[in-house]
């Protein structure tokens, strides 16, 4: 289960069995407990890490002691790939939101990969345009879309990744606060709470401590447009 997690990460497009195989064994198992900072916005750090099990945070902290969230990562996706194109301070603060097992890579480990697989190094460029392109979008949120409107597409990409469907509707196990969902839309607690019973009131969907389960997953649909 472990290598089938891991090889959905990017690092391993256009990988036969011997390479995936001597990546992985160059790889470290890296385990945090909820709450754990794995590593703060502005450390340094050549490492990349692939999520196992679990989800873990990225977010950033403004002067004022504000916290926004960039991204919520689960099972087979990957962070920490910009250290290998751009070596500096890291760019985000990355937390456990529940138990999280890891994979890890040093830059000298991978370097030897993307000299002998040109496709690995696209498929991680490839990654972080996808990682500009979804900033882009949010960015345009900010500015175009209401709390409501926002509330709703981060539903449906947590739905999307963490959903189960069931048969009274999309059980979405997201594992956030509502301070962590209002972070993650870069809205006050009490916005987003608002949002999100006025969805509960119309059927929406039905809340859960630290989950959703989507009712109507249509309207959720029109409504983030």
């Amino acid at each position: 289960m472990t290598d089938d997690v891991l090889r959905q990460a990017p690092l391993f497009n256009g990988l036969d069995d011997d390479a995936s195989g001597a990546l992985e064994s160059s790889m470290s198992t890296v385990t945090l407990r909820r709450g754990e900072v794995l590593f703060g916005e502005g450390d340094e750090g050549d490492q990349l890490y692939v999520v196992i099990d679990g989800k873990i945070k990225l977010g950033r902290r403004s002067v004022d002691g504000r916290e926004n969230l960039i991204a919520i990562l689960g099972p087979g996706q990957m962070f920490g790939e910009l250290s290998f194109f751009d070596p500096g301070p890291r760019s985000a603060t990355a937390t456990a939101v529940t138990d999280v097992e890891l994979r890890s890579l040093g830059h000298s480990a991978l370097n030897p990969v993307l000299q002998s697989h040109p496709d690995v190094a696209y498929a991680l460029l490839n990654q972080l345009a996808g990682r500009l392109r979804r900033t882009n979008e949010v960015v345009g949120d900010l500015v175009f879309s209401d709390v409501p409107g926002r509330v709703s597409k981060a539903l449906l990409d947590l739905a999307a990744r963490f959903g189960r469907e069931a048969d009274d509707g999309i059980h979405v196990n997201h594992d956030l606060t509502q301070e962590e969902l209002a972070q993650l839309v870069g809205a006050s607690r009490e916005t987003v709470n608002k949002a999100l019973a006025d969805f509960a009131s119309r059927g929406w969907l039905r809340l859960e401590p630290r989950s959703v389960i989507i009712l109507d997953l249509e309207r959720l649909k029109r409504r983030s447009r």
